[in-house]
């Protein structure tokens, strides 16, 4: 019997399993079980080195759907998405992320769609690992900047949380609109301007208020 399941890394207090539960089901997704790696850094560690994810390996059998909220989460950097997705895909596992609601299936045989398919696993992981770039560099300059702004007042409190200011971040690299982020963030277009326009600082106001 083939199942759906949700492979979900949280890392973050913000980043809860439930939340991305909710966002897989929200997208219309029926989970079946969930696997999910707490505490474990993406971008440091692959994904058959973390707990979970080795099991994620074994449970997995031909015809089952295996649901992320995006590529990032099948590993560190670009060589190990592109490997896992592709391993999986020889397994027979179709792999489906709840962000932009993409579909990679191994079974196609067309070569033209094979191309597409391949391609579409290259740049897809390449933007992840791009992201992942971006982010570290962010929370490196915005807790350099809070910690220089350590004895000022901590001034407005942002208008987001850590996770959503994640999701803006993931959204905003794969070239979604501002309004179109807004209504999916639940954040007014000024916030999501003022994290597109300087996303150290974002990070900053999270750091100085403990967020």
């Amino acid at each position: 019997m083939t199942q759906t399941i949700l492979y979900a890394r949280v890392s973050t207090a913000d980043q809860t399993l439930e939340h991305q539960r909710t966002h897989a089901e929200a997208a219309g997704f029926k989970i079946d079980d969930v696997v999910a790696d707490q505490g474990v850094s993406g971008i440091s560690t692959k994904l058959a080195e973390r707990p979970e994810g080795r099991r994620l390996f074994d449970k997995l059998r031909s015809g089952d759907v295996l649901v992320v909220r995006w590529v990032d989460r099948l590993g560190r950097d670009y060589a190990d998405v592109t490997d896992t997705i592709r391993e999986f895909m020889r397994k027979g596992v179709v792999i489906k992320t709840v962000i932009n609601g993409m579909t990679f299936d191994g079974s196609t045989t067309d070569p033209v769609q094979q191309a597409v398919r391949d391609a579409l696993i290259a740049f897809m992981a390449a933007t992840a690992q791009a992201q992942a770039e971006a982010t570290k560099q962010a929370q490196r300059a915005g807790i350099a900047h809070a910690k220089g702004d350590a004895r000022k007042y901590p001034g407005r409190k942002p208008s987001f949380d850590r996770a959503t200011f994640t999701m803006v971040r993931d959204l905003l690299t794969q070239g979604s609109g501002t309004s179109e982020i807004s209504r999916a963030a639940g954040i007014s277009r000024q916030a999501v301007l003022r994290i597109k326009e300087d996303p150290a600082a974002a990070e900053a106001a999270l750091v100085r208020w403990g967020m």
